[in-house]
């Protein structure tokens, strides 16, 4: 009897293109403050107070959010490219029609936060933690990231492809159509929580003994 093959629904993306844009001199930036319609480069924000800072219909051509305070920050309809950040606070944040590219990101505090058709494409993330975030509609493909925090987060068609990820965290999330398909991971905690997930044959063979491990079973 031949297995059934899994159906699962994929991210509806939003292409981001904005148009029209302002070319943004040296950037003022202020907490609370609203952009719309500018494109930055090289844009440095390091260390500033930015808490409820709002970003409509831009582009960042370069970028540096290292220790930058973004908590509570929106990001509408944005492209954001290159951005440096060994440190990036943004707990609560919300991301909508966004797309990532080629990320350097140490460590990179996002709990709490909104994403809703977002895309990061290529980049290196030492620790994303995305626990008791809302994801709804993400891609991540081509990323090497070292700690993947999702605890207690609600996921609903997230794509990771062909990524490489050092430890992976699930415990307590809430998956639906979440596709690990193609990408590599060491180790992964909360096996309790991947209902919802789609693995391909490989990645089984690699959970069988976690999986075995979870249930108490004894393999002689």
């Amino acid at each position: 009897m031949n297995a059934r093959k899994a159906k699962i629904a994929p991210p509806r993306l939003t292409p981001v293109r904005p148009a029209g844009l302002e070319e943004g001199g040296a950037p003022d930036f202020r907490r609370g403050g609203r952009y719309d319609g500018v494109r930055f480069h090289r844009a440095d924000a390091d260390g500033l107070e930015l808490t409820g800072i709002t970003f409509a219909d831009c582009e960042f051509d370069g970028a540096s959010f290292n220790g930058t305070q973004l908590r509570g920050a929106g990001f509408r309809d944005c492209i954001l490219a290159e951005v440096y950040a060994p440190v990036l606070t943004a707990a609560r944040a919300e991301l909508r029609d966004v797309e990532i590219r080629n990320a350097r990101w140490g460590s990179a505090e996002l709990q709490d936060s909104s994403w809703q058709s977002v895309r990061i494409d290529g980049g290196k993330l030492d620790f994303l933690n995305l626990r008791g975030a809302r994801l709804l509609d993400v891609q991540i493909s081509d990323c090497i990231i070292n700690e993947l925090d999702l605890g207690s987060c609600a996921a609903t068609r997230v794509a990771l492809k062909n990524c490489t990820i050092g430890s992976l965290d699930v415990s307590g999330a809430r998956l639906q159509d979440f596709d690990l398909r193609g990408t590599e991971f060491r180790s992964i905690s909360g096996l309790g929580s991947l209902a919802g997930a789609v693995v391909d044959e490989d990645q089984l063979a690699l959970l069988a003994p976690l999986l075995a491990a979870q249930l108490g079973i004894t393999v002689a």
